[in-house]
């Protein structure tokens, strides 16, 4: 029997595209949402889920680090890189100037901002999507001349002209995305541990300490931001990738050093990491 793979869909979306080459021979289970993506593995309707998680031009998909922080005990198994080639789409035959609105979701709104205010101006009007594929349905449905942002997978599998691609304001535009499972990946020597901690005070030196810890032994971090506790305001939550497995004794013995030391901890997993 084929794995089950739980993505945020529907289908083409760039996650079904990351989910397709994480696993093309899996049976493919596309969901309205992230939180829906994340229900699904941990009750079993699908054996692992797909989900963005970080964009190099829009930073982090804070509804999926508010899941792993909040809401599920899944861990990140593996992650993917997929380049972002955003296309503008229309109905068969509309023209470009006749365009009044875009149909778009926040992600590649944000991703394709300049391209859209040299092409259309400041008149444009644009409508929020649920998914780049909704974007495609929503305006074929509209009875104004409108177009689309979305990839060329969901332009094909609807019917819609692709009247430009590539349209992002940076050719270096890479989404990445994880696998949710309920158990992360065991060590291959070139992996990624991400995990989060906060602390109940406030006071100078807590967060340099816990960035001691991982400098004094040599360990990389590779990323760090922080989210709201959605608690106290001013209080914070960190979230942290470094490299190496959560396995691996220096880093083991780091992240035991940074759990006792702080009000709430949790590693999220380790995985192999895609450079």
């Amino acid at each position: 029997m084929s794995k089950r793979i739980a993505y945020f869909g529907p289908a083409g979306t760039y996650t079904e595209e990351a989910a397709l080459s994480y696993d093309a021979s899996a049976q493919l289970l596309p969901l309205r949402t992230i939180s829906a993506v994340a229900s699904a593995v941990e009750t079993g309707m699908a054996d692992e889920g797909v989900v963005p998680i970080e964009n190099s031009l829009e930073g982090s998909v804070l509804e999926t680090l508010d899941i792993l922080i909040h809401e599920s005990r899944l861990s990140i198994r593996r992650e993917i890189l997929l380049p972002i080639n955003h296309c503008l789409v229309a109905r068969p035959g509309t023209q470009v100037p006749d365009i009044q609105v875009v149909f778009t979701h926040t992600q590649p709104l944000g991703q394709c901002r300049r391209f859209l205010e040299r092409c259309f101006g400041p008149n444009l009007q644009i409508a929020a999507s649920l998914s780049t594929t909704d974007a495609v349905r929503q305006m074929l449905d509209s009875d104004r001349p409108s177009a689309a942002i979305c990839s060329k997978r969901a332009a094909e599998l609807y019917g819609a002209e692709v009247l430009a691609s590539g349209i992002q304001d940076r050719s270096s535009n890479v989404t990445r995305f994880v696998i949710l499972a309920h158990e992360d990946h065991p060590r291959t020597g070139t992996d990624r541990t991400s995990f989060c901690f906060s602390y109940d005070d406030d006071k100078p030196g807590l967060l340099y300490e816990a960035l001691r810890i991982f400098a004094e032994r040599g360990i990389n971090l590779s990323k760090m931001e922080s989210r709201p506790t959605k608690e106290v305001l001013g209080r914070y939550i960190f979230l942290i990738d470094c490299h190496g497995h959560r396995t691996d004794p220096e880093v083991a013995a780091a992240l035991e050093s940074l759990r006792v030391q702080t009000a709430t901890f949790k590693v999220f997993g380790s995985y192999p990491r895609e450079d």
